[in-house]
């Protein structure tokens, strides 16, 4: 795959193709390596589409232009497979995306990365944990990657924007998600990178995600779930990792916290225990010594001779089918949109103390700092969770759930 080096032309082209409506990564390197460049796959769409009965919005030169347009205002630009800026984890996976756009620092994508992924609904221990392991971690030079979401991700990205973290974002990159993190994607695009592979004015869905946790998932050697719930997107993420030979490892957790069950279940299935950073460390020293193979080598996929096709293959990822870029015309990109009014609402902050309390007892500074609250009103709030009988003192001056 190395030495690949598009023109702008053929760059255009490659969004062009890729933008195009059912038009996948799959179908993108089929298409590519049936007919030798995407110039030549843009020309063969209308007959091919029309012999399957199944005729495709084809993405057009302006809509293309003004999405590099766009892109090129953020600061940002499109990195193709196979070029010397792409990712080498990612570019393993059998759904690699053919272009992914970057706004930040394209050297943090060339690092030894781990990707931390959790609860959004997460306990102030687990964000606490999170952020240990995403220092250590960035400590001893591996990059931090995860989805940006509330929780984990936040806390893995706060953790880790010194040392160095990438985002993957599930919408376009000028349509950052929560609302709440977007000072800190900024923070994270002076010394990281944020990532996707959606189009510019792109807002995220709930069957985006999936799309973006194996993006999360490849760009990592190895993928730690910290907090999950049986059923979440970690465990989604997870799942590609194996899927994609990664390592994988689960944090365990109380078997009457809801938060670990996820956890617990991957470790019964055979992911590794981890319970601090040196074990993730360890398990990856023979990947980054080059004792063990990373991932298997690809097809190149490369602007070659046209070859005539015998017949259209349509073979897709298993997720739903990317949808055609948006027809828009974005005068100035607005990469930081003002909070919404749900945004300014007062927080409800009994329910934000309970949903950080787990059955581990944690300190009060730790239940502040999680919480982003004054200890006057989070103490506050413990004494009337206290008199509900939902919280609980322990000696040292630590607090549980009660149940």
């Amino acid at each position: 795959m190395a030495g690949v080096a598009l023109s702008d032309r053929q760059r255009l082209d490659w969004l062009r193709l890729i933008r195009s409506e059912n038009i996948g990564p799959r179908s993108f390197l089929t298409l590519m390596n049936r007919f030798g460049g995407a110039e030549a796959a843009l020309e063969a769409l209308p007959e091919l589409t029309r012999q399957a009965g199944r005729p495709v919005r084809i993405c057009s030169p302006a809509a293309a232009e003004r999405e590099m347009a766009g892109l090129a205002r953020l600061g940002g630009r499109f990195i193709a497979l196979g070029e010397a800026d792409y990712p080498l984890p990612l570019q393993a996976i059998d759904s690699a995306p053919p272009l992914i756009a970057v706004l930040g620092r394209a050297e943090a994508l060339r690092r030894p990365a781990v990707a931390l992924v959790g609860s959004r609904n997460a306990s102030a221990a687990g964000l606490k944990f999170t952020g240990r392991l995403a220092r250590e971690l960035g400590e001893a030079d591996f990059a931090i990657v995860s989805g940006l979401a509330r929780g984990i991700d936040t806390a893995a990205h706060e953790a880790s924007i010194e040392t160095g973290t990438v985002a993957v974002l599930a919408g376009g990159l000028d349509e950052i998600y929560p609302p709440q993190n977007i000072p800190l994607a900024h923070r994270i695009v002076e010394r990281g990178a944020l990532v996707s592979e959606m189009p510019l004015g792109w807002v995220a869905r709930a069957r985006d995600f999936p799309r973006r946790n194996r993006v999360v998932s490849g760009l990592s050697l190895g993928t730690v779930v910290v907090e999950a719930a049986r059923r979440s997107g970690s465990l989604i993420t997870a799942r590609f990792a194996n899927e994609q030979g990664r390592l994988v490892f689960a944090v365990p957790g109380s078997p009457l916290d809801p938060r670990a069950e996820g956890g617990n279940h991957l470790i019964r299935e055979g992911a590794t225990l981890c319970a601090e950073a040196a074990h993730v460390i360890d398990a990856l020293a023979p990947l980054r010594q080059g004792a063990l193979p990373l991932w298997p080598e690809r097809r190149a996929l490369r602007e070659a001779p046209r070859e005539p096709a015998s017949e259209a293959m349509w073979d897709e990822l298993d997720l739903p089918e990317m949808a055609p870029a948006p027809d828009y015309i974005r005068h100035e990109a607005a990469f930081l949109p003002q909070p919404t009014a749900e945004a300014a609402r007062p927080p409800d902050l009994g329910g934000i103390v309970l949903d950080l309390l787990g059955l581990t007892p944690v300190a009060l500074d730790d239940l502040v700092r999680a919480s982003g609250q004054p200890a006057r009103e989070i103490s506050r709030v413990l004494v009337e969770l206290e008199l509900e009988g939902a919280a609980r003192r322990h000696p040292g001056g630590t607090v549980s759930r009660a149940n």
